[in-house]
């Protein structure tokens, strides 16, 4: 489990995160979810650009550069619908609509990745460039 932090808003993004590190849960993603509770999300790295095919929900969708500053926000993406590309976002954070107002979440602001102690070892055996977004 991972939690988001927008060290610029001092708010919490996500608090009950999971990580979309490997070819098959960065495709899956958030397909198949049909109530993604305030809190709840995935974060998808590394990732320039999402799609909502196949999807039941829309998501706010913020995006990430590899120094952790938001570089782009998307709210309220609707089901089959296909995002803009970012070329410069290492990752994606998809969270339920609303995420992006409630954090105040704003192009330029500073994020943090946490990754609690029993994932960490996971992340680290499957993505090294993934165990690096704990460090600012």
């Amino acid at each position: 489990m991972v939690q988001v932090e927008n060290r610029s808003r001092n708010t919490i993004v996500l608090s009950h995160g999971k990580m979309a590190n490997t070819r098959w849960t960065r495709l899956r993603g958030l397909i198949g979810v049909r109530d993604l509770p305030e809190g709840h999300g995935i974060v998808i790295e590394p990732c320039h650009g999402v799609h909502c095919m196949f999807m039941s929900i829309p998501i706010d969708v913020i995006y990430v550069d590899k120094n952790h500053r938001v570089v782009g926000l998307e709210r309220a993406m609707k089901p089959w619908a296909i995002g803009k590309i970012y070329r410069n976002s290492r990752y994606v954070v998809e969270a339920p609509v609303g995420t992006i107002e409630r954090t105040q979440t704003q192009i330029g602001d500073q994020l943090k990745i946490v990754v609690l102690e029993e994932q960490r070892a996971a992340l680290q055996k499957t993505s090294p460039s993934s165990a690096s977004l704990t460090k600012l």
